[in-house]
């Protein structure tokens, strides 16, 4: 007999039982105790309820008793998640729910619990919300197909996946893992608690709400019948939640591969395939969570740069009344933030002229603070530009940014006196992420 089989052997490995009584374990206070912990860490708005997460803990004393008694009883209704839309690093924007701070709890313990009963049968190639595992995975992924040869993609859109899921399809994938029925009921109650948009109540008979703890797990048992379904098959692909892509050889296989994994998502799966959006496409023409390929390299993707850029000029923008430190300050916020993600490009070319734009556009930013023609005259020359230059620069008509590049300015604001202020180079931070032992 394996000794690391059955119930015995996933006591042993740490992972639970879901023939053991699965709910109990869930609200555990060990579990209950870890969960409000992560809950607490990442913080986040309230829900509908408009609960503060400081405020919960006195509110958890006076009634989980009873919360956790309608949970065993089967009778617990978790409250709507309030809709907002937040911006994507790429452009536009992605509905987002926001559980009441109690839901986020519940769903974070029974997340827990279940996630070692799932994670060790998804497939390698499934990098969205595992741990040790991120977007840049899945992006190397690919580039190392592309390295060996396969330079056609097969990249499919689900169409509002999230917004779309089947629970019947999906509670049936869950069910095959997990076999206490009232942490099954607990899930079902979740998918069907409607969204709170605008103050009203939208009732939820399909999809998986983005935002909740529970739905990256969810997406990924679902998915993880695709990646089986591609692993059958041999096929190289990568996949990050509900973003996927196939890499092939030929464009003829690729639109083979299309219309049977078309057929499959939809038929199977119950998903819906956008075809506007789906394409078979050379490596070189398709993007993957914001990032394109050049060859064999890795860069960002032409959307996600205008949106760097349209990003860049409403933190200097000239009518933002606010201080160059506080601007200085949240410039930094989203060049770490940003360069921290797309970073990983390895296409060096691109990012002196980068950091040439920036700093034209915060000595832009100084300009039109100093205002008068006096101040710009008198600033200049402090940073130590000829008088005669400060005096004929500051007497111009021209506009802000016509000046921003100028002889005056620049001898004035030098590269290094804008980074003595705080503004972070592109090139530096690149450097570091690139070559970390160097940029020491």
């Amino acid at each position: 007999m394996n000794p690391s089989g059955g119930a015995v052997g996933r006591r042993v490995a740490g992972i639970p039982d879901p023939d053991e009584h699965l709910l109990e374990q869930i609200l555990s206070r060990a579990n209950l105790s870890q969960a409000w912990r992560q809950v607490l860490a990442n913080r986040g708005a309230p829900g509908v309820n408009n609960m503060p997460i400081d405020d919960f803990i006195a509110f958890a004393q006076k009634h989980w008793v009873e919360i956790r008694s309608s949970i065993f009883a089967g009778t617990y209704k978790p409250l709507p998640v309030k809709r907002v839309e937040i911006p994507k690093a790429t452009g536009g924007t992605r509905p987002l729910g926001v559980p009441a701070v109690l839901d986020r709890l519940i769903q974070q313990a029974i997340a827990q619990v279940l996630f070692p009963i799932f994670d060790p049968g998804f497939s390698e190639t499934s990098f969205g919300f595992r741990k040790g595992l991120s977007a840049h995975d899945a992006v190397y992924q690919v580039r190392h197909y592309i390295r060996e040869g396969y330079r056609v993609a097969v990249d499919a859109d689900l169409a509002k996946f999230f917004d779309t899921v089947e629970h019947d399809v999906l509670m049936n994938r869950v069910s095959r893992k997990v076999r206490d029925k009232r942490v099954l009921k607990l899930i079902g109650a979740y998918l069907r608690a409607g969204v709170m948009i605008d103050g009203r109540l939208h009732e939820t008979r399909k999809g998986v709400p983005q935002g909740g703890q529970l739905s990256p797990m969810l997406s990924n048992i679902l998915l993880d019948e695709l990646d089986k379904e591609l692993e059958g098959r041999s096929h190289r692909f990568a996949r990050y939640a509900d973003d996927f892509v196939i890499l092939v050889k030929s464009r003829r296989a690729g639109e083979r591969v299309m219309a049977s994994i078309t057929q499959f998502l939809e038929k199977k799966l119950k998903l819906k395939v956008n075809q506007e959006k789906s394409k078979v496409a050379h490596t070189n023409e398709i993007t993957f969570l914001g990032f394109a390929f050049s060859g064999a390299k890795i860069c960002w993707s032409d959307k996600a740069f205008v949106r760097y850029k349209q990003r860049i000029k409403e933190l200097t923008g000239r009518s933002w009344g606010v201080s160059m430190e506080y601007r200085l300050f949240k410039l930094a916020e989203y060049l770490r933030g940003w360069m921290g993600y797309f970073g990983k490009s390895e296409l060096y070319r691109p990012i002196p002229e980068i950091d040439h734009w920036l700093r034209r556009r915060v000595r832009m930013c100084y300009w039109k603070q100093w205002r008068y023609c006096r101040t710009k005259v008198r600033e200049l020359t402090k940073l130590g530009t000829f008088l005669r230059t400060a005096i004929s620069v500051g007497l111009s008509r021209k506009g802000p940014w016509r000046l921003s590049h100028t002889l005056a300015t620049q001898s004035g604001m030098t590269n290094q006196w804008l980074k003595d202020q705080g503004l972070l180079s592109v090139k530096d931070l690149w450097v570091n992420i690139h070559y970390p032992a160097t940029a020491r």
